[in-house]
């Protein structure tokens, strides 16, 4: 049973839901980790085995690693996926979603397994110069080792939240839980606005693409803004509004955001007669 992969001495840990048929996988955003997913994963209604990247940076899986970009996290989803593959039978393929920072992973890695990733689902993703007005900030925090400055920063400089919003996370018990994930944040988002993708080039995508955007977050900055490039680049793409929902659906609503994947993976089945989903 595949629970980890390595790559370039680097390990990538995996959740691993059994099942039986195509399986899923889910490539988590920044300030999330395998774990935080889990609530999505026991609410889907699907027959699959369900996959979960811990992407590097978040322990169990290893670090960024001193090269790190958004190559590397491109590069390792292409590995995982040929994992998944071996692993699950090629001729069953893999659904693949990407939430936040993980759907433009999800995209680019898509194209290089094109003959494989049967659907692609895409939650909010995120382009750069996404964030780009909080890095000095982030970075400072960073070399100061001040998580609860970093987790503060994302929340009301990059995700737009209100001082109150924040100061309400602070009091529960999920601050405890963002503070580690808030030590890879400086160099993810550097990688970010560092790196250039030209989204025309996946409009040629052959397979089904979906676009997840919380109605709560349409045409507002940021998730909105970046999400409404995606949907330009991308007219062929399925374009799916979750009505209550904005950016965090996976910890505020999983049992929503599970009917949407579900849903979408059954769309897929139906434009692949392959597909095992009932």
């Amino acid at each position: 049973m595949l629970r980890n992969v390595e790559r370039e001495g680097v390990r990538l840990a995996l959740t691993r839901r059994d099942g039986s048929g195509r399986p899923l996988l889910i490539v988590p955003g920044v300030m999330a980790d395998a774990a935080g997913w889990q609530p999505v994963v026991a609410a889907l209604d699907v027959p699959g085995p369900v996959y979960v990247l811990n992407r590097r940076g978040r322990e169990p899986s290893g670090a960024l690693g001193p090269d790190y970009s958004m190559r590397t996290e491109i590069d390792d989803l292409d590995h995982v996926l040929t994992e998944i593959v071996t692993a699950e039978g090629a001729e069953q393929g893999v659904d693949l979603f990407g939430w936040s920072f993980g759907g433009l992973v999800a995209l680019e890695a898509t194209a290089r397994h094109i003959d494989t990733v049967r659907s692609l689902t895409l939650y909010e993703p995120v382009v750069r110069p996404f964030g780009r007005g909080a890095l000095d900030a982030l970075r400072e925090a960073a070399e100061a080792d001040d998580l609860d400055r970093a987790v503060e920063i994302v929340n009301l400089d990059v995700s737009g939240f209100s001082e109150d919003d924040v100061a309400q996370l602070r009091r529960s018990p999920a601050w405890e839980i963002l503070r580690p994930l808030a030590a890879p944040l400086a160099r993810e988002l550097t990688a970010l606005d560092d790196h250039v993708t030209d989204l025309r080039a996946f409009a040629a995508l052959d397979l089904p693409v979906t676009l997840l955007l919380g109605a709560l977050n349409e045409g507002a900055a940021p998730y909105g803004e970046a999400f409404a490039r995606f949907a330009t680049a991308l007219p062929d793409a399925r374009v799916v509004t979750m009505p209550g929902q904005g950016h965090l659906a996976h910890a505020q609503d999983p049992h929503a955001l599970a009917h949407h994947i579900g849903q979408t993976l059954r769309r897929a089945e139906r434009h692949d007669p392959s597909a095992c989903l009932p």
